[in-house]
């Protein structure tokens, strides 16, 4: 494991500005916003001389509310696992009093903690750090995490602090995990099923929706596999989403759609199927991610709700028939073996690797059995096929007239392939590619028709000429 230095201070005080700067990604989300940031995020920071892993915190706002108390709750966490701390200030605001309590409950931890007084642009710093004195610390540094000023002088009074016998091959390279997202509407139970997963709370739940607005990645291993799981916002209609912050968390969870290798849709089941679910499920399709479908709170339905839910998944899925369904409690943990079963067959069969030679055997095999329609009375010759990728699995078609082939046949072809291969969870793109004539162009060339014709007069003429 990597060393740990964990980001601590009030809300709005620039620590996931800090996150960013330090793991030179644009992870965390930021916003003039107290509160955005609730639960941990995690990063890795390479900027100096040995890796260390950042933690991102949401704000001690020292508040009793429910949402406050959670996020609370989190920082401690961190705060518990961390072999550094960093204290993050305002230079704006000065020294407050709810700055010398954090700080007394860090101090209380035994953790070595270095202080980052941010936003120090446009100001005077030693006027500025002349009110943060009177706290007595040994690194009080000034900083400007927009501007990336100070982030290697933070980063050099933290490297001191770390554990030394941490070997910096410790940060892998190369991720062999399955990175499984996680998506679906709000208040769907996306992060109670990563925490029963995880079997702790690593991530803020409340019955209130939205609660998790960043993409969050947690490492699991789970039956000897590793995995990496992304919990995203919840996705709600366009319409609804008003909230600047919002709107960045659904670009965001869209994004990890993209980035992940299997999502997982969760729908609850005691609601019906939305057109927002039907979206996300477009959007998968779209980056070519495999599916598998996760009916939630399936516990809390009888008998008649549960036909009747799978009555109306099996109309309107009817498209995405190949993903398969499982039901699950998150909450109390029923089924959840037999969803990360649909997760790994899903991966296989989205990687699987296809042969060339196989793949026009069966190619020849489908378009016997049923070939398409005619075209102008004649029909599209499909001669040989090969991969063309995997993740999701594609396949190119060689032939003559493909610009024709009907929607239809093309499905017939991608159910014949997905039958063959048993590829379950995963779509297949099936790609034409259109043999060109090595005559198109030429004028004086006869056409194959024209030379049997020409050569039957030749003999014709040999025959009458004897």
């Amino acid at each position: 494991m990597l060393p740990v230095v964990a980001l601590i201070g009030r809300p709005n005080v620039g620590k996931s500005t800090i996150f960013n700067a330090m793991t030179r990604t644009r992870d965390a989300l930021v916003a003039d916003l107290p509160g955005v940031t609730r639960d941990r995020h995690y990063g890795v920071c390479r900027l100096g001389s040995r890796p260390f892993m950042v933690v991102d915190t949401g704000g001690l706002s020292g508040r009793s509310n429910e949402m406050d108390e959670l996020t609370a709750q989190q920082v401690r966490l961190a705060i518990v696992e961390a072999d550094a701390l960093l204290l993050v200030l305002d230079a704006r605001e000065g020294l407050l009093p709810h700055d010398r309590s954090i700080l007394d409950e860090l101090r209380r931890s035994g953790k070595p903690i270095v202080v980052a007084v941010n936003k120090i642009d446009g100001l005077d710093e030693h006027t500025a750090l002349a009110d943060f004195a009177a706290l007595g610390m040994a690194h009080t540094l000034p900083l400007s995490a927009a501007h990336n000023r100070g982030i290697d002088a933070a980063i050099a009074a933290l490297l001191p602090l770390l554990p030394e016998d941490v070997d910096a091959e410790a940060l892998v390279a190369d991720d062999d995990s399955i990175r499984v997202a996680i998506v679906g509407r709000p208040n769907a139970g996306k992060s109670t099923l990563v925490n029963r997963l995880l079997g702790e709370d690593r991530l803020v739940v409340s019955a209130t929706a939205g609660t998790t607005r960043d993409p969050i990645r947690v490492a699991l291993e789970r039956d000897g596999r590793r995995y990496t799981l992304i919990d995203t916002a919840g996705v709600r209609r366009r319409a609804r989403v008003e909230e600047a912050v919002e709107k960045f968390s659904v670009i965001k969870a869209l994004q990890s759609i993209s980035a992940a290798q299997v999502v997982v849709l969760l729908v609850d089941a005691r609601e019906n199927l939305a057109e927002q679910d039907l979206t996300l499920i477009s959007q998968v399709l779209d980056e070519g991610r495999a599916l598998v479908i996760a009916l939630n709170k399936w516990d809390g339905l009888d008998t008649y709700q549960r036909e009747q839910c799978r009555e109306a998944l099996s109309r309107r899925l009817q498209f995405v028939e190949w993903a398969r369904q499982v039901t699950i409690s998150a909450l109390h943990g029923s089924g959840l073996r037999e969803l990360m079963s649909a997760v790994v067959r899903a991966h296989a069969s989205a990687n699987y690797q296809l042969g060339s030679a196989d793949l026009t055997r069966t190619l020849e095999k489908a378009y016997q059995a049923y070939q398409p329609p005619l075209v102008r009375g004649h029909a599209p010759k499909l001669r040989f096929a090969h991969p063309g990728g995997s993740n999701p699995p594609t396949i190119v078609i060689h032939g003559t007239r493909t610009k024709h082939i009907a929607p239809a046949y093309q499905r017939y072809l991608e159910n014949y392939f997905r039958k063959r291969y048993k590829l379950e969870g995963t779509p297949i793109r099936i790609l034409f590619r259109e043999g060109e004539n090595p005559f198109a162009g030429r004028k004086n060339v006869l056409t194959e028709g024209q030379q049997r014709k020409r050569q039957r007069m030749i003999r014709e003429i040999k025959r009458r000429e004897k």
